[in-house]
């Protein structure tokens, strides 16, 4: 089977300060409300330039259709991303590396994250100070709201990456993180993971080289409609530690 990525550009032409990503599978449902919210959002209360990538991977639905109603509506602003196969992993991966913005973003469709939190994502990315700014729930200050099991798979998940990597970052799977462009065009080739593991292997891979990875604490409102298999992809990130923990007892990992 040919595989097609198809990138369906906005009209507006210019320096931009950020591109942020919205992957989505199957969410006819909530896309017109959450990308009104995200425009409203932005248009009002951030202070740079933006646009806002629809990265559809392989919905089977109505999303593509309604998310290419809104980019022709507001063609200065959204933009279409389609690709014929699944992974959130593989959608930031092909929407980043076509990007022509500064800082780079992605954030779940359900807006689970307050959107409060963007601007102290991306502002130490355009200071210089960071090179990877990702939304944390496990820190002091961090407002969070869900369920039981999935507090535990969270927790349980962090404390093995810290047991295995020693890694300085507290949670790997908070679907709200900014990179400087200049970082992911040196990340994103190394990045072998093509799903949920792929923010994992990112954040691991910088830390391996250097990078400056800040934490920002976030409030953040569980999903009950969400999408993500937990027992699934729970296990799923567990074989890319493994492979992770591999490649990395091995000398590789390290970025030309």
């Amino acid at each position: 089977m040919t595989r097609t990525t198809t990138l369906e550009p906005p009209t507006a032409v210019g320096t931009l300060t950020l591109d942020l990503v919205v992957p989505v599978y199957n969410e006819a449902h909530v896309l017109a409300d959450s990308i009104g919210r995200l425009r409203a959002f932005l248009g009002e209360q951030f202070p740079f330039s933006w646009r806002i990538t629809i990265a559809d991977n392989a919905s089977t639905d109505a999303t593509l259709a309604l998310a290419r109603q809104l980019a022709a509506a507001h063609p200065d602003e959204v933009r279409v991303l389609h690709l014929d196969e699944k992974g959130r992993g593989r959608a930031l991966r092909a929407a980043w590396s076509a990007s022509d913005a500064a800082v780079l973003a992605y954030l779940d469709v359900d807006l689970s994250t307050d959107l409060a939190g963007l601007l102290p994502i991306v502002a130490p990315l355009l200071s210089g100070h960071s090179d990877v700014v990702i939304g944390s729930r496990l820190l002091r200050g961090a407002r969070v709201r869900r369920g039981p099991k999935r507090e535990l798979v969270s927790r349980s998940y962090n404390r093995i990456l810290h047991l295995v990597f020693r890694n300085g970052f507290r949670d790997a799977q908070c679907g709200f993180k900014a990179v400087r462009a200049d970082a992911a065009r040196r990340l994103l080739p190394a990045v072998r993971d093509d799903g949920w593991f792929f923010d994992t292997e990112l954040l691991l891979l910088a830390e391996r080289n250097g990078m400056r990875i800040t934490e920002v604490a976030v409030d953040w409102v569980d999903d009950p409609d969400s999408r993500v298999r937990v027992t699934r992809t729970a296990w799923d990130d567990l074989k890319g530690v493994a492979r992770m923990r591999w490649t990395f007892w091995t000398g590789g990992g390290r970025l030309r």
